[in-house]
């Protein structure tokens, strides 16, 4: 069973270790460290690593943005505790292997008495850090773990009679009632900075290559994600900008209305204490718009209290019931799923989604929505088979919150929407692009047709098709299913399953 100890819980701790090791994983920054602050307060000599894991990055493919943020991430960082560090030989120590085997050979290596880390969620996270610290045990070495990547984790928001919550609102009740300044209280690791030790010779090597960890280059510069803690600043700045408007722009996506910062708190370049707090602060002045954003911090609070909970929800409903659904199958769900991935579904809104998602790794919130309700209400394809699909092409793929997004989805999660409420593919294209430029912009091909007829080019006026230039099943595929025909086997898939359960 997973053991953590928190460092949190220790007290004052000043400068009672001789050295330490703080292993980063999803916290890709100094500033606002909770783990970094406890080595620096508690340790006289602080190295700081990061490992490639071979047990993650194995599966990959060969070209991942991920990968490539994360080394980015890593330059930078690299750099600034080379700045930090007040010797030669300062700087970030990168290893390339399995964690479970390479982090405590390290640890014995520099002969620190403890390692030093933030919590990971995630079951196979937990497993690693289960094996590591039975391995630094062996060693002596000590493993001290902290709450980083949420305002809350595990137990600390539950219900009055101490269960976890399966319902959104009345958990963000109880967040934001429990919510203070304490909680978002940054942690001053400049203070503590001169901790900091110079590496060692043999390993002052710089960040490799990415050709080094067997991975090539992609197209991750091309896109406005800037990396690293000061991509994540940028990011935030702009977003400040527009955040009270956030509530009237975020569903629309040919708008400027996300902050895009979610793959910063997917890899922690940016800290979620930090981001909570000015939300915070913007919402109890009156800002709607940082109202409603604070609200998607607080869902993410909760997909990973979910998580927590109830971890088989990994691999199987939440609602029990619902593992029942007879999804397609055979050779014909396999057509369905694969015209989904490709975008080639007859349904521009959902085609263009995907193809923004395939050239970038990023789909808009709402379009994450409208796909996968798409794909388990109007194709009757396991939602499981969508969530590994993003899995792979999500540059912020974050198992809780990807794992959440698609049981509501489907309305097999907890607080999902109700099985019978059924995305409307051309109605949504309609309210939310509703001059179809987000569609034009993924779709070029449909890029001459008038507004009214590039939602649902099949209903479109063969002269209005012929002065496109669109010949349908030529330049763009037929529908791949009828809307009502679909909504109608849905509802009777869904209510079989409510029947036998009741």
């Amino acid at each position: 069973m997973q053991r953590f100890y928190s460092s949190e819980k220790i007290g004052p701790m000043e400068k009672v270790l001789d050295s330490a090791l703080v292993w980063f994983r999803r916290d890709l920054r100094l500033h606002d460290h909770a783990a970094l602050y406890h080595a620096l307060k508690a340790a006289r000599r602080v190295w700081c690593v990061f490992v490639f894991d071979t047990e993650i990055l194995d599966p990959l493919p060969r070209a991942d943005r991920r990968v490539e943020f994360i080394r980015d991430a890593l330059v930078e960082l690299d750099a600034t505790l080379r700045a930090t560090t007040a010797q030669p030989g300062g700087g970030l120590i990168v290893l390339h292997g399995r964690a479970v085997d390479v982090l405590p050979a390290l640890a014995d290596t520099l002969h620190v008495q403890a390692v030093y880390a933030n919590h990971d969620y995630e079951p196979a996270a937990k497993a690693r850090d289960a094996q590591v610290l039975g391995r630094l045990a062996d060693l002596g070495i000590m493993l001290h773990t902290s709450k980083d990547q949420v305002v809350f984790e595990a137990d600390e928001v539950l219900t009055a009679a101490g269960g976890s919550y399966s319902v959104f609102t009345p958990y963000k009740t109880a967040w934001l009632r429990k919510l203070d300044g304490y909680y978002l209280r940054a942690y001053p690791t400049e203070r503590y900075a001169d901790a900091l030790a110079p590496r060692p010779p043999e390993l002052q090597r710089p960040v490799p290559m990415l050709a080094e960890l067997g991975f090539a280059p992609t197209n991750l510069h091309e896109l406005q994600m800037p990396p690293g803690a000061q991509g994540a600043e940028a990011l935030l700045d702009d977003f400040l900008d527009r955040i009270d408007r956030y509530e009237d722009s975020r569903n629309f996506p040919a708008l400027k209305g996300p902050s895009y910062l979610s793959v910063h708190l997917r890899f922690g370049t940016a800290s979620v204490r930090h981001l909570a707090r000015l939300a915070w602060d913007r919402a109890r002045a009156g800002s709607r718009g940082a109202e409603v954003w604070l609200s998607e911090l607080v869902w993410r609070d909760f997909y990973h209290q979910v998580l927590h909970h109830h971890p088989r929800v990994v691999t199987h409903s939440f609602k029990p019931e619902y593992d029942a659904i007879r999804w397609e199958h055979g050779k014909h769900a396999d057509k369905l799923f694969a015209a989904w991935c490709e975008g080639r579904t007859g349904y521009p809104l959902v085609d263009a989604a995907m193809a923004q998602l395939n050239q970038t790794g990023y789909m808009h919130n709402r379009l994450r929505m409208v796909t996968a309700s798409f794909l388990c209400k109007d194709l009757g394809v396991d939602w499981r088979r969508g969530e590994r699909y993003f899995a792979l092409q999500l540059n912020d793929y974050d198992l809780a919150a990807n794992n959440g997004g698609w049981q509501w989805a489907a309305s097999t999660g907890c607080d999902a929407q109700p099985y019978f409420r059924i995305f409307n593919p051309v109605s949504q294209s309609q309210k939310f692009d509703a001059e179809g430029k987000f569609i034009r912009r993924y779709l070029p091909q449909l890029a001459k047709l008038p507004d009214a007829a590039i939602h649902a080019p099949w209903l479109a006026r063969p002269v209005e098709l012929a002065a496109a230039g669109v010949t349908l099943g030529q330049d763009y595929p037929e529908p791949i299913v009828s809307h009502e025909d679909a909504r109608q086997r849905t509802l009777q898939r869904y209510a079989g399953v409510k029947s036998v359960s009741k």
